[in-house]
């Protein structure tokens, strides 16, 4: 008799195959580099090239970021820095949740704003549409 494995990550049993995937310590955060940047504009950066892993499947989450921001700390991101640092979540097995309140945290804390807002937006699985918000909403 064959016994289903428990994803020691979550506790929980996964249906099928288990891909494996690595721990949220792996995100690059130290990819994040800013420029000079003293205004009062509002940011809005998008990418649809986002991807993680879900921790409980192995598969992978698609989604779509959006990030709006004023430079209140006098700093930007620098496009290729956010870039580098999208891609180092490709293989960390971290919830669609935890990824909008990571990527949230990581660049408020690089930007020195508190007027920032990250939207994610996935891709549709097992018939959910899934978008997450953290931050006020900037108008």
């Amino acid at each position: 008799m064959k016994t289903k494995k428990v994803n020691p990550q979550v506790g929980q049993v996964a249906e099928g195959k288990l891909i494996p995937f690595v721990s949220e310590k792996f995100i690059r955060t130290q990819e994040l580099k800013t420029f000079i940047f003293d205004s009062n504009q509002k940011i809005k950066i998008e990418t649809s090239e986002f991807s993680a892993v879900c921790p409980f499947s192995g598969l992978p989450d698609l989604a779509k970021v959006i990030i709006t921001y004023f430079p209140d700390g006098k700093k930007a991101i620098e496009l290729k820095s956010l870039k580098y640092y999208f891609t180092s979540f490709r293989s960390v097995g971290i919830y669609q949740e935890a990824v909008t309140k990571r990527i949230f945290s990581d660049l408020k804390k690089v930007l020195k704003t508190n007027r920032i807002h990250v939207e994610t937006i996935y891709a549709t699985r097992g018939g959910f549409d899934v978008a997450c918000e953290e931050g006020k909403k900037i108008a």
